[in-house]
């Protein structure tokens, strides 16, 4: 298989912790290296530079739910990092474990294999949430104002 990226890394998310796997080219031979991290900011900063330290370029990292986000946060502006749709990857059987999984990502991206999800711009997520955040205000307001007005038709 022709390597694309010599030196990258896999990362599996969860809500407490991530597991990341880096993985570089040595004489031909792939050596790995895995590592668990927190979720906090100074562990995913740890998590950057741990990554930084093999010359790391790109991380495929998979990820349910929202837990993805601070992680692309922080990776964001040093690494080139790519949010992984879990059910692409998932549906090669035998990895069972969190080490497994990031050891899978890293080979997979290191070959190319691997399709990043689109995420938008920093600034267009920024505006998604204020105006998300916006319509939960106006509802809440639509909200108050009927049970209001409920309360006055009773009386």
């Amino acid at each position: 298989m022709k390597v694309i990226f010599p030196t990258c890394a896999g990362i599996d998310v969860h809500k407490q912790f991530v597991v990341a796997c880096r993985l570089r080219l040595q004489q031909g031979h792939p050596e790995y290296e895995t590592r668990s991290f927190g979720t906090m900011r100074d562990d995913l900063e740890a998590l950057a530079a741990w990554l930084l330290e093999w010359g790391c370029t790109h991380v495929a990292m998979e990820s349910t739910a929202v837990y993805w986000q601070p992680v692309f946060n922080v990776l964001e502006g040093q690494l080139q990092v790519w949010l992984v749709n879990a059910r692409h990857v998932k549906a090669v059987p035998g990895r069972k474990t969190d080490v497994h999984d990031a050891q899978w990502l890293a080979e997979l991206l290191q070959h190319g294999l691997l399709r990043p999800s689109f995420i938008p711009d920093r600034a267009q997520r920024d505006l998604r949430d204020l105006v998300r955040y916006r319509q939960t205000l106006v509802e809440e307001r639509n909200r108050i104002c009927n049970r209001i007005q409920k309360v006055l038709e009773v009386a």
